[in-house]
């Protein structure tokens, strides 16, 4: 299969997986007809835990090129900020959104990583970025007050709790970009992971998870979602993730970023979720913003940099 056939695949790929994640937090909360399984800690628990215990191989491996205390700091902050806190966060939030109306809200991590790049790493924006993040954060408030027009659309604190997680997901990410260079995506993510393994471990004991596989009749149906979530939607992810890089550039594989919220929508609807126009319209809105202040930018300067290399072959 060619490069630009296979990557354009695991794109597709990777959107479905990401984009199904919202659903899956669900089901492990509820089954189809809303009676509760596990509680949404109890959710954010199992799933830390797959996840951090799949990818142990490449953590104890990633021990070795570790030198300094400050690279484990900075491997526990993209694994608190970018792991642990925003899985408790989703989960809540889903008590009482729907799960494509959570990803419809994840589309905004890409306008909080440029203002965090602005602000903390005084990184210069241009004009058309400056209009994207304007365009984006409109998009954003309409999107946060669009859920009170329909139904499963919770109150405001629980947008709020995915906005928050949006924001965390974007200083993890500028925290790779900026710190952890010398480390190869399975390795932080791997590491990161197990660095937050004993308050998962804490939360999962604390919450009681063990009587729920006891007195609870749907357990092993919800905890099958969770293993899902954990194991494809985090660990097989990252690795897919890594592969379109490397097939591709980091430009094409942050394009899935256009695609999930539309998978989940989907998916969401396959459930028979409620997911009203404004919520659509509002986040159309945000994916305009992302694309003047992230890809826009980047594209044309991968423009350039191809007619500069073609004009050199003319030569």
């Amino acid at each position: 299969m060619q490069k630009e056939s296979k990557s354009w695949l695991l794109l597709f790929l990777l959107a479905c997986i990401w984009g199904s994640s919202f659903i899956l937090m669900k089901r492990g909360m509820y089954t189809m007809d809303h009676e509760v399984i596990f509680s949404d800690t109890q959710v954010a628990s199992i799933r830390m835990l797959f996840a951090a215990f799949v990818l142990l191989p490449f953590s104890i491996k990633t021990f070795k090129k570790i030198k300094t205390r400050k690279e484990v700091l900075l491997l526990f902050v993209v694994g608190f900020f970018g792991n642990f806190c925003p899985a408790y966060l989703f989960t809540y939030a889903e008590t009482a959104i729907s799960s494509g109306y959570a990803g419809m809200l994840n589309s905004c991590t890409p306008i909080f990583t440029v203002l965090i790049g602005f602000f903390a790493y005084q990184i210069r924006l241009t004009l058309v970025q400056i209009v994207g993040v304007i365009i984006g954060t409109v998009g954003l408030v309409l999107l946060m007050f669009a859920g009170g027009l329909g139904e499963n659309s919770g109150s405001l604190i629980h947008v709020m709790a995915i906005v928050l997680a949006t924001l965390m997901y974007a200083v993890s990410m500028t925290t790779i970009k900026h710190h952890l260079q010398q480390f190869r995506a399975i390795e932080i993510t791997s590491f990161s992971l197990l660095l937050v393994l004993l308050p998962a471990i804490a939360f999962y004991f604390y919450d009681n998870t063990n009587e729920v596989f006891i007195n609870n009749p749907h357990a092993w149906e919800g905890f099958s979602y969770i293993a899902i979530l954990g194991i494809i939607g985090t660990a097989f992810a990252v690795l897919i993730f890594n592969k379109i890089i490397t097939l591709r550039d980091p430009l094409f594989a942050s394009s899935v970023t256009y695609f999930i919220p539309i998978v989940a929508i989907f998916i969401g609807l396959g459930f028979n979720e409620h997911i009203n126009l404004a919520q659509i319209a509002s986040m159309f809105i945000v994916l305009v913003g992302v694309f003047f202040a992230n890809y826009w930018p980047k594209w044309r300067e991968q423009q350039k940099n191809k007619s500069f290399k073609l004009g050199k072959q003319a030569e």
